[in-house]
C-alpha cells in the first residue's frame, strides 16, 4: 500500500481525504493506493508556485539545469527496482518490461541532460553593422498530462526535456498509474528548487482544470479525445498544446517474406505489455500467398505465451489495466464477431480474479470493424488478407490516426513505396520497434501534433526571439 501525496511549492501534502480515489492491481483486485483528487484551489496553487519559480529556474546556466537532471538519473538508477515493482502493482506490467521502462527513463533523462546546454540559437547574416540572432528561451509553464500504459519512460521524457530547457513544470501523471508518478516526482524534487516542480494527483477533472489553466505548454500523451478537448482549452488560453495520442498502427505482411518471422514480429507488435502500447501493432494486412502459414504461426505464438501476474518473472503477458479497460477491448472482439470475424485464439473473459484478458487472433476482419479502425490497446491481433502490396498500403493509409506503421518486406523497392505513402509519422520496416533513440516523428491527425520526443522536443518546450542590435544614430551614434 502505497501512501501517495502531492507536492506544490516545496511541500508534500495528501490533500482531502473525501475525493480519494482507488487504484487496484489488476492482478488480484488488492488495494495500491487512495489517490488525493486535487481541489480548484490547489491546482491555481500549483500553477501560482510555478510561475513565481520559472524566473529563477529559467535563469539558472543551462549546465547547471543538466548537472541537476543527471542527479535525478542517478537516483532513478538506484531506486529502479522500486519503480519497476509500483509499475506492476498499479497497471500489471510485467517486471521484466517494467525494468525495461526504467531504464529507458534513466537513459532519456541523461540524453536531455546533455542535449539541453549545447541546445542554442542561431545569427543570422544582417547587415555588417548590426548584431542579428535567434535566441532560444523557455516557454515558462508547462502542465504535464502523462499516460499510464509506459509511466517511467514517457515521464523522464517530457520532465526531462520542460525541466532542463528552464520550464517550470506541473505534473500529472494518470489516476491509473499514480504511484510511479509520486516515486518518480520525489527523486526530481530532491534536486529542484521550490515550485520548479509540481505533483497534482486525481483524474480527469483535475486535468481539465490543468489545461484551463494559465500555463504556457500543455503536454499530454494519452487518449485521442482527451487530446482534443486539451486543444480545444488552449485555444481559449493560448497555451501550446503539445499532443501524442492514439493510434491504429498497421502491420504489412509481404509476400515472400519468412511468415514465421513475420508471426515473430506481429505477437511481439499486438502483444507486448498487453498491447497497452501507443505504437503497438492493431491492425494486420497480410498478403494471400503467405496468409495461410503466418497465422498459423501466429495462433502458435500467441498459445506459447505465459499469462500471468506481472511479478512473476516468468509472466510474458500481464493483466490489463483494469477491468473497465478489459471491457471495452472484449466488447469490439464480440462487435467483430458478430460482424463476421473469426477468432482463432483468445477472445474470451478468463474466470476469476484480476483483468487478465488472453493473446487473441482474429481472422476474416474487415474494414469497417471498430478492431480495425479504432485504437483496441489490448492483446488483440485482427487480420486481413489483401491481394496485392498496393492494396495492402492503401488499406493500411485509410486511418483516422497518423502514429507509426511497420511494413515487413523482402523488397527494397517496397520499403521505400512504403516509407513515402503510408501518412504516418514514424515508418519502421522489418522490425515492430526498431529506432535509434533520439528519433523523433509528428504523429498526424488523430494521433497528435507536435515533437513529443527525441532532440526537436526541446524546440517544442522552448520560444525563439529575433534580436536585431544596431548602434544608435546621430552625430554621437556610437556605443
Amino acid at each position: 500500500m502505497y501512501a501517495v501525496q502531492q507536492l506544490i511549492d516545496g511541500v508534500w501534502g495528501a490533500g482531502p481525504d473525501a475525493d480519494d480515489l482507488l487504484v487496484l492491481d489488476p492482478a488480484d483486485n488488492a488495494e495500491v493506493t487512495r489517490l488525493p483528487e486535487a481541489t480548484e484551489a490547489q491546482v491555481a496553487a500549483a500553477v501560482k508556485a510555478s510561475r513565481v519559480a520559472a524566473g529563477g529556474w529559467a535563469s539558472t546556466p543551462a549546465a547547471a539545469r543538466g548537472a541537476a537532471l543527471h542527479r535525478v538519473a542517478d537516483l532513478l538508477e538506484s531506486s529502479a527496482e522500486q519503480l519497476a515493482e509500483a509499475q506492476t502493482a498499479e497497471m500489471g506490467r510485467p517486471i521484466g518490461l517494467a525494468r525495461g521502462g526504467v531504464e529507458a527513463g534513466v537513459g532519456t533523462l541523461r540524453q536531455y541532460a546533455e542535449l539541453g546546454p549545447v541546445h542554442r540559437g542561431r545569427a543570422l547574416s544582417g547587415s555588417p553593422e548590426a548584431i542579428d540572432l535567434m535566441a532560444v528561451q523557455p516557454r515558462g509553464v508547462v502542465a504535464a498530462l502523462t499516460p499510464w500504459n509506459d509511466p517511467v519512460a514517457v515521464c523522464c521524457g517530457l520532465l526531462g526535456a520542460a525541466l532542463v530547457t528552464g520550464n517550470t513544470v506541473i505534473f500529472k501523471p494518470s489516476e491509473r498509474s499514480p504511484v510511479s508518478g509520486w516515486l518518480l516526482a520525489r527523486l526530481f524534487a530532491a534536486h529542484l528548487p521550490p515550485g520548479v516542480l509540481s505533483l497534482l494527483t486525481g483524474g480527469a477533472r483535475v486535468g481539465a482544470m490543468l489545461a484551463a489553466a494559465e500555463v504556457d505548454v500543455v503536454a499530454h500523451v494519452g487518449s485521442t479525445a482527451t487530446g482534443r478537448s486539451i486543444a480545444a482549452a488552449c485555444v481559449a488560453t493560448g497555451a501550446k498544446p503539445l499532443l501524442e495520442n492514439g493510434g491504429s498502427d498497421p502491420l504489412v505482411v509481404d509476400d515472400g517474406v519468412d511468415p514465421v518471422w513475420a508471426a515473430e514480429q506481429a505477437a511481439l507488435g499486438a502483444f507486448t505489455n498487453s498491447g497497452q502500447l501507443c505504437v503497438a501493432v492493431e491492425r494486420i494486412y497480410v498478403l494471400r500467398a503467405v496468409a495461410d502459414e503466418f497465422l498459423s504461426a501466429l495462433v502458435r505464438r500467441a498459445e506459447s505465451l505465459r499469462v500471468g501476474p506481472g511479478r512473476d518473472e516468468r509472466t510474458e503477458i500481464g493483466p490489463l489495466v483494469d477491468r473497465r479497460h478489459r471491457l471495452l477491448v472484449d466488447t469490439q472482439v464480440r462487435a467483430a464477431v458478430a460482424d463476421g470475424a473469426r477468432v482463432l485464439t483468445g477472445g474470451r473473459v478468463p474466470d476469476g480474479p484480476g483483468a487478465f484478458y488472453p493473446p487473441t487472433v482474429l481472422a476474416d476482419c474487415s474494414d469497417e470493424m471498430s478492431v480495425m479502425r479504432e485504437e483496441t490497446f489490448g492483446p488483440v491481433a485482427p487480420v486481413l488478407v489483401v491481394d496485392s502490396f498496393d492494396e495492402a498500403l492503401s488499406r493500411a493509409a485509410h486511418s483516422p490516426y497518423g502514429l507509426s506503421a511497420t511494413v515487413l518486406t523482402g523488397s527494397m523497392g517496397h520499403a521505400q513505396q512504403a516509407w513515402r505513402e503510408l501518412p504516418v509519422g514514424t515508418v519502421k520496416i522489418n522490425n515492430v520497434f526498431g529506432g535509434a533513440p533520439g528519433g523523433a516523428a509528428h504523429p498526424r491527425r488523430g494521433s497528435g501534433q507536435g515533437f513529443g520526443y527525441g532532440p526537436e522536443l526541446l524546440d517544442e518546450l522552448t520560444a525563439t526571439k529575433v534580436v536585431h542590435i544596431t548602434a544608435p544614430g546621430g552625430p554621437t551614434g556610437t556605443w
